[in-house]
């Protein structure tokens, strides 16, 4: 709860598109080593992934979706957004039996999307700021609101908590393999951010900006730093760094 009081002091920028990045010297030697570990690591292991049949990854994206609606249900009930909390759960049920275990997208398949949120996102709807632009290690771009957000679905993570150890941890992988099919799919645009731009790090701090301000105005237009719609919505892809 302290998390949650600190970044609501620090607030949000006074503009719409204000960008509130008093670290940013700091954020940049981590958006630096970050760069680093894309170069070496992770675009390697992407372009690796890319190799494994369609269907194989499509299986894993659609394990890596089902594995995640628990965490999307439990902050849709936090968000008392209810008809998002029932979505999910039915499509999560539909999944887990119609869709072998959650390998095949049924609910997609007759016409019931999801309806993915986080943390970060109750933050928000409980009116937390949206507090300074940070750079984390590895995870990339995100804001203070964002920082608490990550570390309370990754401790309270319905899934991690539920599963025994050894499953818990393959369910882990399965999401890495799933974020590095998605760095492989969007590797036009993450290569052009990164190492194309002149200035990548201001680059890719825009982008997750507009766009996660977006999202969680879910596409409509509002006033406040956090309130942007259509005309501010950059959609090469949803993260810079595929997140």
């Amino acid at each position: 709860m302290s998390a949650c009081l600190l970044v609501a002091a620090c607030g949000a920028p006074s503009g719409r598109d204000a960008i509130n990045d008093p670290f940013e010297p700091a954020n940049r030697t981590v958006h630096g080593f970050n760069k680093a570990v894309d170069r070496s690591l992770v675009a390697p292991a992407a372009r690796g992934v890319g190799v494994v049949p369609e269907p194989v990854r499509q299986g894993i994206d659609n394990l890596a979706d089902t594995l995640g609606l628990p965490g999307d249900i439990a902050n849709n009930l936090l968000q008392l957004r209810l008809a998002d909390a029932g979505q999910n759960t039915l499509r999560l049920g539909m999944n887990l039996t119609f869709g072998v275990a959650g390998l095949f997208d049924f609910s997609s398949a007759i016409g019931l999307a999801g309806k993915p949120t986080d943390f970060g996102e109750t933050l928000h709807v409980w009116g937390v700021g949206e507090g300074p632009y940070l750079e984390l290690p590895l995870a990339g771009p995100s804001t203070a609101r964002d920082a608490v957000g990550m570390v309370v679905d990754t401790v309270f993570d319905p899934v991690g908590r539920a599963l025994p150890v050894r499953e818990a941890n393959a369910a882990r992988v399965i999401r890495l393999i799933s974020r590095l099919g998605d760095r492989n799919r969007f590797s036009a645009t993450v290569d052009s951010v990164l190492y194309d731009s002149a200035d990548s790090y201001a680059q890719a701090r825009l982008l997750y900006l507009q766009n996660r301000r977006f999202q969680l105005a879910r596409g409509k237009a509002a006033g406040g730093a956090e309130g942007a719609g259509d005309d501010a919505f950059i959609d090469p892809y949803e993260d810079p760094y595929a997140d």
